[in-house]
């Protein structure tokens, strides 16, 4: 049987479109998925999207289920929320959340789905990749009852970090943007928020994930002596300079990074990628999340919203992608 799909593809940097699939029939162990909603990550796609994964990464940042190489022509993402068409019994009408990229429908392994728990809405479950990368970043940071942190940059990642570390008893948490939009969603998440310049200092902990120079200067000006940053931005082909005279080994500061492509080693021994990503969507029964979710599109309309993503003329955090419902489905 013929099972049309459609997938978005960066054909070259800066240009989308949308191209026609024809889908295999899914073998034992496999599952057909038809998209319900993905999501776009601002700062990694559209890093993708403009084509600036340096050559000494492209191995590294290969997303999942990835087609194509980088530059382009390449099929990237990884955020995606369907219904198990066919299937195991088990699994055949269950929502699930896979690393796939933008498209309406696909065939995995039955290992690369992870079932979306009832409580937690299919819309906000595109969030999931996210806070999964929260949830190895807190790992990494390792956080203790009592701490004085910082998250410097309000973008997806740095807005998780905070919603996550709001739920620590007795913390005194900021979360520093330049944005002061930023504001709004720091309340949503029960967070305090501040600019760059009336940010917190004697931090035990910064979280930075700003992408930015400026941001990661001001997350070591921060810390507290002995304080350490923990650093989420990945920054592509850009080239960062790191302030490391004045007092940085006078105050005994440490700059780690945290990565989502491995589990934590500060994870319990035999934690698996699978329940790293369980525990994600567990969390995102919170409905303080949706804050994180800062539009909307169409999927045919995403070869024309992914330049204004990618230049900022469409502010966002995650932006949603929604597909059309089976009846009008190509």
């Amino acid at each position: 049987m013929n099972r049309p799909a459609r997938a978005f593809w960066v054909h070259s940097p800066g240009h989308g479109e949308l191209r026609d699939v024809s889908l295999r029939e899914p073998a034992e162990g496999e599952v057909l998925v038809r998209a319900l909603y993905s999501g776009v990550s601002r700062g990694t796609e559209t890093l993708v999207f403009r084509g600036g994964v340096p050559g000494t990464q492209h191995a590294a940042m290969r997303a999942p289920f990835q087609e194509g190489d980088f530059p382009g022509p390449v099929k990237y993402g990884y955020l995606n929320v369907g219904v198990v068409e066919e299937g195991p019994a088990a699994l055949t009408g269950r929502t699930v959340f896979c690393l796939y990229p933008h498209q309406s429908r696909y065939v995995v392994p039955v290992t690369a789905v992870t079932v979306v728990p009832d409580r937690v809405p299919a819309g906000r479950a595109v969030l999931a990749g996210t806070v999964e990368t929260a949830v190895n970043a807190l790992w990494d940071a390792a956080p203790l009852l009592g701490d004085r942190i910082a998250v410097v940059g309000g973008g997806m990642v740095g807005c998780s970090v905070a919603a996550l570390l709001a739920r620590f008893p007795g913390v005194r948490l900021q979360l520093v943007d330049t944005d002061p939009a930023r504001a709004k969603t720091a309340d949503a998440l029960g967070v305090d928020f501040a600019a760059p310049a009336d940010a917190l200092g004697d931090c035990d902990l910064v979280v930075h994930a700003s992408a930015t120079e400026a941001g990661l200067a001001r997350a070591l000006q921060l810390l507290a002596p002995e304080g350490t940053v923990v650093e989420l931005s990945w920054y592509g082909d850009r080239h960062v300079a790191l302030p490391l005279g004045e007092a940085f080994h006078s105050r005994r500061l440490t700059v780690r990074s945290s990565q989502v492509g491995t589990v934590s080693p500060a994870a319990r021994p035999g934690r698996s990628y699978g329940d790293r990503m369980a525990l994600a969507l567990d969390l995102l029964a919170d409905p303080a999340l949706d804050a994180l979710i800062t539009g909307e599109s169409t999927f045919e309309e995403l070869p024309d919203v992914m330049p204004k993503l990618a230049s900022g003329e469409i502010p966002a955090l995650c932006h949603r992608i929604r597909y059309a419902e089976p009846s009008a489905t190509r």
